[in-house]
């Protein structure tokens, strides 16, 4: 196996695996935060943070190493347009990214504390909840669309 194909196999590892711990990490809080069980809030909160950290934050790195060096050794430019708008789109989903992680950590943090005084989950818990449900959508929908960038290659302008 050549060169160019590892970067583009890592490449597609590492696709899949932010896709998919993604999906994954914003189905189970989504379920947690819908059952209302205080301790399995806080529990799903102090899981899914970390594999924000070990699987996510990993291909988030491996992304753009690998696109660089498969553009590289193809000879595109990274004038082409759809390779500017992927990279500014991958920009988008590590600007909603950031604060969803910060949020979970506070979601887990608050949920802990309500846990522990045997407290009901507070407003300041919902609106939270609220602000990381919305910052999902923009990032899936971003990164929806580099997948179709990344296959299709289409000149843009």
């Amino acid at each position: 196996m050549d060169f160019f194909l590892i970067l583009k196999l890592l490449h597609i590892l590492g696709a899949a695996v932010l896709f998919g711990t993604g999906l994954g990490i914003a189905f189970f809080m989504f379920m947690a935060d819908r059952r209302g069980d205080v301790a399995l809030i806080a529990g799903t909160a102090r899981i899914v943070v970390i594999a924000d950290f070990l699987f996510t934050a990993t291909a988030a790195v491996i992304q753009p190493v690998t696109g660089l060096g498969m553009v590289y050794l193809t000879g595109y430019s990274l004038a082409e347009s759809w390779i500017v708008a992927s990279i500014c789109l991958y920009l988008i989903v590590g600007m909603f990214w950031v604060p969803v992680v910060w949020l979970q950590s506070e979601i887990g943090m608050m949920a802990q504390d309500a846990l522990l005084l045997g407290a009901p989950l507070s407003p300041r818990y919902r609106h939270f909840m609220r602000v990381w449900f919305w910052c999902g959508w923009p990032a899936f929908i971003s990164v929806l669309a580099i997948f179709y960038l990344m296959i299709a290659k289409p000149v843009l302008w």
